[in-house]
């Protein structure tokens, strides 16, 4: 099932079809702690559509709850047909919302100003831009495909804000970098780590607890944020002490690996290999990230030993050409096999290529 939906989040980013609308559930329940950030505020919403875009309708039933000086959202070409007007006009436009006028409490059609725009409403196009530069925080949901290019542009305007992207996406350099400078970090997160959204393109495989009609699960989401939350600078408790039989170093690396976020060590000071779900239950005053063990840049982990003749060996008992033991992947050293491992001329016993890793280490205090 999870490999089925990896396949659907691939042809989301490869075919744009990266529509995933958010619950309000799931709104209400990360932005409550951001509640203080937001008075005398201009929210911007700029990924939304508004006949579901339920930001839109969090921020506009919640104005005078928080305090807001305004709300804007933009609304991309065709998706205002049916809603807003009574023609199929292919123009984009964008709501802006200043409070309740009439004393009901409630966002009327009448006091949401409907304007139009020139061009089709991309984050990216210049009208957009100009409304990002009037707002003072962002919150959105945007597209899986276009996260580096989303936040990148965040970071140029020196925007605050609170979105949604995928835990993938804290592996990408351009994100990474941001994590490890501290310029952008995990918000507080969706229940059980995955969300269900709206979604019309693919089937969702949850199983039947999990299924919610006409809405897709998807494992792994998170909410990126440059907002200060208190979650931020709790203490992971930590129970365990150090020892070499369980906490085994590289084989390439000067690292121990932890496999389990929960069994850091307490004891231990050096540089330590932790999976990327860390980044939920990382506190920088705790902490410090030094690295990954992989990619291409300065963040990656230089391996101290390269492979002579590597080997994979199958799970089928077939052996191919090990190649990827000479990457950047940091390789654990096992001295008996399990599932898919790696010989080398060079290397005394079996290797063990794991998935990505942060690398990190105890803030000294």
């Amino acid at each position: 099932m999870a490999a089925k939906l990896n396949r659907k989040l691939t042809e989301a980013k490869n075919n744009k079809k990266d529509e995933f609308y958010t619950q309000l559930s799931d709104i209400s329940n990360e932005l409550k702690h951001y509640r203080n950030h937001f008075k005398d505020k201009v929210v911007y919403c700029n990924c939304d559509d508004p006949r579901i875009s339920n930001f839109f309708q969090f921020f506009a039933l919640n104005f005078e709850k928080y305090g807001l000086k305004k709300l804007i959202t933009t609304c991309y070409k065709n998706q205002e047909r049916d809603l807003f007007s009574t023609n199929n006009s292919e123009s984009a436009i964008y709501l802006e919302y200043n409070g309740d006028k009439n004393g009901n409490n409630l966002p009327d059609i009448e006091e949401i100003g409907i304007k139009p725009l020139q061009g089709d409403g991309d984050f990216r196009s210049k009208e957009s831009i100009d409304l990002l530069t009037q707002a003072d925080i962002i919150v959105t949901n945007p597209p899986f495909s276009l996260f580096r290019e989303y936040v990148a542009q965040l970071i140029e305007h020196d925007k605050k804000f609170v979105i949604i992207g995928h835990q993938n996406a804290t592996k990408y350099k351009e994100i990474f970098r941001l994590i490890k400078d501290n310029k952008i970090w995990l918000g507080n997160g969706f229940k059980g780590g995955a969300g269900h959204f709206i979604n019309q393109h693919y089937e969702d495989y949850a199983t039947a607890t999990d299924r919610k009609e006409g809405m897709i699960r998807v494992s792994g989401v998170h909410w990126f944020t440059n907002l200060e939350i208190s979650k931020r600078h709790e203490d992971l408790i930590l129970y365990k002490s150090y020892n070499e039989e369980e906490y085994p170093k590289y084989d390439n690396y000067d690292a121990i690996e932890v496999s389990k976020t929960n069994e850091i060590p307490l004891d231990y000071n050096g540089v330590m290999g932790v999976p990327i779900t860390f980044l939920d239950k990382y506190n920088p005053d705790q902490f410090e990230i030094v690295g990954m063990t992989s990619g291409r840049d300065e963040f990656e982990a230089r391996p101290t030993k390269r492979y002579i003749n590597p080997k994979q060996h199958n799970e089928n008992g077939t052996i191919t050409n090990g190649s990827k033991v000479n990457t950047s992947s940091t390789i654990l050293y096992k001295t008996k096999p399990d599932g898919v491992y790696y010989t080398a001329d060079n290397a005394d016993g079996y290797l063990k290529v794991l998935y990505t890793r942060f690398l990190i280490q105890r803030k000294q205090k």
